[in-house]
């Protein structure tokens, strides 16, 4: 009997602190989302407003954008946040080494004439420069921006918007999709590198550039 009361209480603490983590990592992941997407509002200053937000779950942040312009069309922002609230999915999600991201979608005026993914990937880390600079074996070369395609025919619709990629402005995005279908295009940052309004309007900046060559290849 003092065994099933003491297995009680137990279970009632583990259960209220289980649910006390949740709501405050819950409460955590709701500020920085909106503060995050506070960010992207101001850096689209009178171009653009937030319509609607809404959150899916406790780690995922969706708001539709209204541009002024015709830039963009059914435009979107999703930050998507490390699942904090549910600790075994949150060390999984470490393990894995997911980031946290804000991935931008919209339709533009012409549909893209190419199918076009475009993914960036640093190979180069802290513990590899301790490496080398502690081995005399190594050979460090700086090197220009390496492009590796599964396409044996590069069009020529291509190279304005890989070099939009490759230059300094485009450096953070992590990930790029150019779609004829709905959305047209799809691109991620990192959460992190949305310091600020500086480096969202940078954000967008880009955009509007992949969203410029895009349309060419139409035409």
């Amino acid at each position: 009997m003092v065994v099933g009361r003491l297995f009680l209480i137990y279970a009632g603490l583990m259960a209220g602190l289980v649910g006390l983590w949740y709501f405050c990592m819950a409460a955590y992941n709701r500020r920085r989302g909106l503060l995050a997407l506070r960010k992207v509002e101001a850096a689209c200053s009178h171009r653009a407003r937030v319509v609607d937000a809404h959150w899916i779950g406790a780690s995922k942040l969706q708001a539709h954008l209204r541009f002024a312009a015709r830039w963009f069309e059914n435009a979107r922002i999703t930050i998507r946040l490390q699942p904090r609230p549910v600790p075994m999915l949150w060390l999984l999600s470490s393990w894995h080494k997911q980031r946290e991201t804000v991935t931008f979608e919209a339709d533009l005026d012409n549909a893209p004439g190419v199918r076009l993914d475009v993914f960036r990937h640093h190979w180069l880390s802290d513990g590899d420069r301790q490496m080398i600079k502690s081995s005399r074996n190594w050979t460090v070369t700086r090197s220009q921006p390496v492009v590796l395609t599964t396409s044996n025919l590069w069009r020529k619709e291509l190279p304005p918007i890989v070099n939009t990629l490759m230059a300094s402005r485009g450096h953070n995005l992590l990930k790029v999709r150019l779609r004829p279908e709905s959305p047209h295009i799809a691109a991620t940052m990192d959460l992190d590198a949305l310091s600020g309004e500086e480096a969202a309007a940078g954000f967008l900046s880009v955009l509007r550039e992949l969203a410029a060559g895009a349309s060419r290849t139409r035409q």
